[in-house]
């Protein structure tokens, strides 16, 4: 089985992937500076001995191309993921999302990597026009995080035509579930823990957007992959559903037995670079025979589950 280099390891998604190329069998190296993820994360990964983590930035250079010895595959999920937190810290979501992504990419040439994957994001498309939206849709990002994204993607598909390194790009919807610890259900979970009889939403709640949860999200992206035949592809990973914000609390708060009153700061947008309605065309991704298994309520009650267990 191949080699495959995870970065972004001990996080949400990365954390998830690791287990999942293992239980394929593939031998996995790990790598995560744990700035955002946790070792906790990787219990299960590391009672493998087909796994080997390495605690490193991607901005280092030396040891990111150490890293890549004899990897035929990257999945690069390591990024700076936080999408209101960019208008605050351009710099930092710039450094970690563009100039990271480069390095990456350049460890990966130099060591001669068959496949790039790099987890990119619906906000590329910014306030799109065409709902559901297709992947050939205008790139117009409206925040900091959309911009590194997109300039990754162009990165990949740049390093893929020059040097012939295959590249993917996966521009994901809202992915929760287990081992995510931030996100709208995160911060209503948490916020009715705290008060039962309240609940603040950022903006009007009319916000209208699509969430997939995280176990469908990794076997459409290894589907993907397997399956991926030309030099460049971008592919949207999302439910064919949206729930608007409102719809999102009452369904939280049915699983947690609460009936508190909404207040709401206001506006159409619950931060700077918000975007406001978001549905992926997921055509293409199904083409390939995906199809979302996990149902939402479904999910959302597991995801509450696991909160409630892990104690926050």
């Amino acid at each position: 089985m191949a080699k495959i280099l995870v970065t972004g390891a001990a996080g949400f998604i990365g954390s998830q992937l690791c287990d999942a190329l293992l239980a394929r069998g593939h031998e996995v190296m790990g790598y995560d500076n744990l700035c955002a993820g946790k070792m906790e994360n990787l219990k299960g990964a590391l009672k493998s001995k087909r796994f080997r983590f390495v605690r490193a930035d991607i901005l280092d250079e030396k040891k990111i191309a150490d890293a890549c010895t004899e990897v035929q595959t990257i999945y690069h999920l390591a990024a700076d993921p936080v999408v209101k937190d960019s208008a605050e810290r351009p710099g930092r979501s710039f450094e970690q999302n563009v100039a990271g992504t480069f390095r990456v990419l350049e460890a990966a040439r130099k060591r001669g990597v068959k496949h790039f994957v790099l987890t990119s994001t619906s906000t590329v498309y910014g306030d799109a026009k065409e709902i559901p939206t297709p992947e050939s849709a205008p790139l117009e990002p409206i925040s900091n995080y959309g911009a590194s994204k997109l300039a990754g993607e162009h990165y990949c598909a740049s390093y893929a035509h020059t040097y012939g390194i295959r590249a993917t790009a996966f521009r994901y919807a809202n992915i929760f579930g287990e081992r995510s610890g931030h996100g709208v259900m995160c911060d209503f979970y948490a916020k009715l823990r705290a008060n039962p009889r309240e609940l603040e939403i950022l903006g009007d709640g009319k916000q209208d957007k699509s969430y997939l949860h995280v176990e469908d999200c990794i076997e459409a992206s290894l589907l993907a992959v397997a399956k991926q035949r030309t030099v460049f592809e971008a592919y949207n990973i999302g439910s064919r559903k949206k729930y608007t914000v409102d719809e999102l609390a009452r369904i939280i708060c049915k699983i947690m037995g609460v009936k508190p009153k909404f207040s709401y700061t206001g506006g159409k947008r619950g931060w700077v670079g918000d975007v406001p309605l978001m549905l992926l065309s997921t055509k293409k991704i199904e083409k390939l025979g995906w199809r979302e298994k996990i149902g939402f309520e479904d999910g959302v009650r597991r995801y509450l589950k696991w909160l409630a267990a892990e104690g926050n």
